[in-house]
């Protein structure tokens, strides 16, 4: 079978098997890099970057530290 599509397509079967498995390699890269969201989870996520909420102390103090590190660098 995998020698027919080859055929078909006019390529060598190693050619055919390299190029379904680059194919099927992209894919797989390009799903786990995207993040599907239920309508809900959207909403949110725009709440989110479009109203974000203040910093806590905890954040302030990361922040602090990081300035702090990078200066000395």
């Amino acid at each position: 079978m995998i020698q027919c599509a080859a055929q078909l397509q006019g390529r060598s079967l190693t050619d055919f098997v390299v190029s379904v498995v680059r194919e099927a390699a992209s894919k797989a890269i390009e799903q786990s890099h995207v993040v599907e969201l239920s309508r809900e989870d959207q909403a949110a996520f725009a709440q989110a970057i479009l109203h974000p909420p203040s910093p806590n102390d905890a954040l302030k103090r990361a922040a602090k530290r990081h300035k702090r590190s990078v200066a000395l660098d």
